[in-house]
């Protein structure tokens, strides 16, 4: 009897698996879309089996999801929605933000994402109970959000700062999500009960102004995707069209005014401009960002021109003179914001968690409406480094900003008041295998290299694809296509930027791969062909514009997609703050076992030791210091602050750069010169 019992539960489960395999679940979907280029894969399709990207998002799976559904019931977030429902205030000092309510919905997000690949019926059942309370404390006319629960006259007062429509952002998304993986509606029912009333508003004969936080934008256009109904989309334009008319202020209240006035005002919002209009990027990182990704979706939707020169140009100002090497963004402590060009301090850097998988989200969009790929490379450079800088590698303890340089005060924590960074990037984590591949009308694009088994429908045939790799350690991968019959398409494979001699073999034959592109390869493609692709990780000394003041004379040392940086633990009997770098040529591979055996780097430098603390200003003919050769140990950007707190730092002093620049800019003078004294 006992065995018939078990024989039926595994019968059960191999249903539940087939049901949540036959079902396509995206975190954009862009399948129907008329603008976009590239159709997504869904994260069911793609399995990762081993390596890198397998030991991150297990650590997700089994750790982070569980570990942010304490914190939540310890502080109170689902408490919000239970008090609500019985029309009580909030009654915790713990839970203070009014969009406290997101975090609840990123973690049902990132549920949503681990359930399309691993079922776990406990934890379905964990939040179907969850969604219960959720919809408890829905308002009749589908308002919902629990700062205001009941409060009619403080509705869209403060639409600066109390974030009713960012909340009801991350509420869709969750909602879709949900929707997506299990086939649970009831999530999608609250959601779109509050998404009615959202567009009822806010409309040309309706109320003015829009979200102080964007996110509202690309949440829409999403439920749009999801349920056809235009007036998601219509509203998400609207939005977007209000902003820039300073319409998005506090009414009143003098203590918020004088906040949005401390934090810039209306450039702090993204409102001080039409977007059209926008020169370059500005105001708090996370909302512009935020604000991109959905002009992205509206783009895709309706081919606006004008949206897209002026994302293509805000791209570009991003990326050459306000982003960090990292691909974390947002340089200003108090505002969380951009600042000016080049200003980007490492120590006092703020590149928040929430920023950087901003950054990736908004690149991912861009890709797929132009095919480009310099958005892969700053997608890959973001989530090897200011991403998963954000998350321990046990997936328990976070960060929040991501500093490029520490003196041992800094350190990961379980959770934050403010604690928008956790489930953000358990949700970005746990939907990753969407990100690994897309298609398009030509063929199958491969975007990120990591062991995986897939199967992925191209013109009505079924190619399955399997990628053995031990990338981004090692250079080298393997990638069998084995279309379900022969077919003639093309296998697009992003060629890395930081490699400069990218080799690709199909069926050991040579074909030309060209750094930051794809390549195409076109072929009738046959059972089991293989592709070998080799991209030489050498390690490189990167340098920054000497316009970046802080960084001038230093390096940044990168092997493949990783940024590196010097910890305290690797080095203990040296003052990071004293050290330089001497030699670039002499570097060793180091593997660190007490690192999960994450590849460090071994290099050359001196530690100046005596001299140093005698004089704050000193004439430069009376500078006398010493110094001692040392060997200066270094590990991934990602992987510091996982062994307890000390110094950190990303940019270092060289020698050799101190020499070049200095020599380059004298050969620059005497160029000058020379041309004078021709003219003359």
């Amino acid at each position: 009897m006992l065995k018939i019992k078990y024989i039926n539960h595994i019968l059960e489960e191999l249903d539940v698996i087939k049901d949540m395999l036959g079902r396509n679940v995206f975190a954009v979907d862009t399948s129907r879309s008329p603008y976009a280029l590239l159709k997504p894969v869904s994260i069911t399709s793609v399995k990762i089996t081993e390596g890198f990207w397998k030991m991150r998002i297990d650590a997700v799976f089994q750790n982070t999801l569980m570990s942010i559904y304490r914190k939540l019931e310890e502080t109170d977030r689902i408490n919000r929605f239970r008090w609500a429902a019985r029309g009580l205030p909030i009654q915790s000092d713990k839970t203070v933000f009014p969009f406290d309510d997101t975090d609840v919905y990123k973690w049902i997000e990132a549920c949503a994402y681990k359930l399309a690949q691993a079922p776990d019926e406990n934890l379905e059942k964990l939040i179907s109970q969850i969604i219960s309370e959720i919809g408890s404390a829905q308002e009749p006319d589908g308002y919902l959000f629990t700062e205001l629960h009941g409060k009619h006259d403080l509705r869209w007062k403060n639409l600066a700062f109390n974030h009713e429509m960012y909340t009801a952002g991350h509420l869709i998304q969750a909602a879709i999500a949900w929707y997506r993986a299990t086939g649970d509606s009831s999530l999608l029912n609250i959601s779109t009960k509050f998404a009615d009333l959202i567009t009822e508003t806010f409309k040309p004969d309706g109320l003015r102004g829009a979200c102080g936080h964007p996110n509202i934008e690309m949440a829409l256009v999403e439920l749009y995707r999801e349920t056809g109904k235009r007036d998601y989309l219509d509203c998400a334009i609207y939005l977007v069209e209000e902003r820039g008319r300073s319409l998005i202020r506090s009414d009143g209240e003098r203590g918020f005014i004088t906040v949005y006035n401390i934090f810039g005002g209306a450039e702090y919002l993204v409102d001080h401009q039409p977007f059209k209009e926008l020169k370059e990027i500005a105001g708090h990182a996370v909302r512009a960002l935020y604000l991109n990704c959905g002009v992205t979706d509206i783009y895709a939707e309706i081919g606006d021109k004008e949206l897209l020169l002026t994302l293509h140009r805000l791209w570009e100002d991003m990326t050459q003179y306000k982003m960090y090497i990292t691909g974390g963004v947002g340089s200003r402590y108090i505002t969380e914001s951009f600042g000016e060009p080049y200003e980007l301090p490492n120590m006092r850097a703020y590149s928040e968690t929430c920023a950087a998988i901003a950054n990736f989200m908004w690149n991912w969009r861009m890709l797929g409406v132009t095919c480009d790929a310099k958005f892969t490379d700053i997608m890959e450079r973001t989530i090897y480094n200011g991403i998963l800088s954000g998350i321990s590698l046990n997936g328990t303890r976070f960060f929040y900003m991501n500093p490029l340089a520490s003196r041992g005060q800094y350190t990961r924590q379980e959770w934050f008041l403010c604690a928008c960074c956790p489930p953000n990037i358990a949700r970005l984590l746990t939907s990753l295998p969407g990100y690994i591949y897309s298609v398009s009308n030509e063929g199958i694009w491969m975007h990120f290299y990591t062991s995986n088994t897939s199967s992925i429908k191209f013109n009505n045939i079924d190619v399955k694809i399997t990628v053995k790799t031990d990338f981004p350690w090692n250079e080298k991968a393997e990638i069998l296509v084995d279309p379900s019959q022969e077919e003639k398409f093309t296998v697009f494979l992003y060629i890395p930027s930081w490699c400069d001699n990218p080799v690709v073999r199909v069926n050991k034959e040579r074909v030309k791969a060209t750094p930051k592109t794809y390549l195409p390869i076109n072929r009738v493609w046959r059972s089991n062909t293989l592709i070998e692709v080799a991209f030489p990780m050498k390690v490189k000394f990167n340098i920054a514009n000497p316009l970046l003041e802080e960084n001038f004379g230093k390096v940044a040392l990168s092997r493949g997609p990783l940024i590196y940086c010097f910890e305290e633990v690797d080095n203990p009997k040296v003052n990071l703050w004293n050290i330089l770098i001497t030699d670039e040529k002499d570097v060793k591979l180091s593997y660190l076992n007490d690192l999960s055996s994450i590849v460090g780097l071994q290099v050359n430098g001196i530690e100046l030791i005596e001299g140093l603390r005698d004089y704050l200003y000193l004439p430069i003919n009376e500078l006398k210091v010493r110094s001692k050769k040392i060997k200066l140990k270094a590990i991934p950007y990602f992987a510091w602050a996982n062994r307890g707190m000390g110094s950190m730092r990303v940019w270092i002093p060289s020698t050799k750069r101190f020499t070049i620049l200095e020599s380059r800019l004298r050969s620059k003078k005497e160029a000058r010169m020379k041309v004078r004294k021709t003219k003359r």
